[in-house]
């Protein structure tokens, strides 16, 4: 069997495994005639629909961290800068300036 199919996201897709191998074991002409496609079928259909599913999870969880990751930075920004980073908007204003009184046009 494939090394793939025994990992453990593949748990819901056992059944399918089961059915697919046990019509292979069952008789030979029924593999060469393609009689157990119903079972690959199936079987395929499942391990893409958990695929999807794990990917759908990596990404919940992705998302998760950087809102995590995006407040930390907030957090330090407002303890350096006070609260709606007021200080950094009133630096930033104050370089513009000195920018433009530099570089009139």
């Amino acid at each position: 069997m494939h090394p793939q199919l025994e990992a453990q996201r593949f748990n819901s897709c056992y059944d399918f495994i089961q059915a697919l191998d046990k019509c292979h074991h069952q008789e030979y002409y029924k593999r060469v005639f393609g009689l157990c496609n119903n079972e690959k079928d199936a079987l395929t259909k499942c391990l893409h629909d958990a695929r999807l599913a794990t990917e759908r999870e990596f990404i919940l969880k992705r998302k998760e961290a950087r809102k995590e990751l995006e407040q930390k930075w907030k957090k330090m920004d407002e303890e350096e800068y006070g609260e709606e980073a007021i200080l950094k908007k009133i630096i930033e204003r104050h370089h513009a300036k000195i920018s433009q009184a530099k570089d009139p046009k």
